[in-house]
């Protein structure tokens, strides 16, 4: 029996940007596709999991899985971290709490910044990863990653995006993350490597029903 014939798939998170990004990429037909705001009514208050994984892929089953048994519907979940060469990998899976645990984005990406500055000669090379993974409670229905090298700015540089879209920019590339069109960010990020990636497999799930 197909695990997902016939039931829409909940989005794992309570980010409206990472909410747009993943409907704009999947591209399914309407009410294909939930978020926790399209059903807390009914559901009640949205779970909100400690991350405490050890890798992107191991913080994302965390989220999928509580989403899941809260919702009862196949939940989608994405961990991303920014790694940075001559930081070690850090912020790395720690790349939403970088600057501590109720962090904004602009203090994420200060705090990003300023220990840059101090390492001399820095290179400043860096990826994003990005993790996604499908659970039907506790089961895994598949999982994939998307990549994308690039490169930290000295200074943030334009007005969209979110977390560190304003001090990165991908390889061969002039532009931040935040500089760029949604349309233009979704060719090249990691997270739309990712939902594309995961978007040709479900369709290869829903139409023989087997899992990758």
């Amino acid at each position: 029996m197909n695990p997902l014939a016939d039931r829409p798939i909940l989005i794992a998170s309570g980010n409206i940007h990472k909410h747009k990004e993943i409907c704009r990429a999947l591209d399914l037909p309407s009410g294909k596709v939930l978020t926790p705001l399209d059903i807390e009514e009914t559901a009640g208050t949205a779970p909100d999991p400690v991350e405490d994984g050890d890798s992107l892929l191991e913080n994302a089953i965390i989220k999928a899985k509580a989403f899941s048994k809260w919702s009862g519907m196949p939940a989608l979940a994405d961990d991303t971290g920014l790694f940075v060469d001559d930081l070690g990998g850090n912020p790395g899976v720690h790349s939403a709490r970088y600057a501590g645990e109720n962090a904004s984005f602009s203090d994420n990406v200060e705090k990003l910044l300023r220990e840059l500055s101090a390492v001399p000669e820095s290179s400043n090379e860096s990826h994003f990863s990005c993790v996604l993974v499908l659970c039907d409670k506790d089961e895994i229905i598949l999982s994939v990653e998307g990549t994308c090298p690039g490169h930290i700015t000295e200074s943030p540089r334009g007005s969209d995006g979110f977390g560190y879209d304003p001090v990165f920019i991908p390889l061969n590339e002039t532009q931040t993350f935040s500089e760029m069109t949604p349309d233009a960010k979704d060719q090249l990020s990691h997270r739309g490597q990712a939902v594309r990636k995961f978007a040709n497999l479900y369709k290869e799930i829903m139409t023989t029903g087997a899992k990758s």
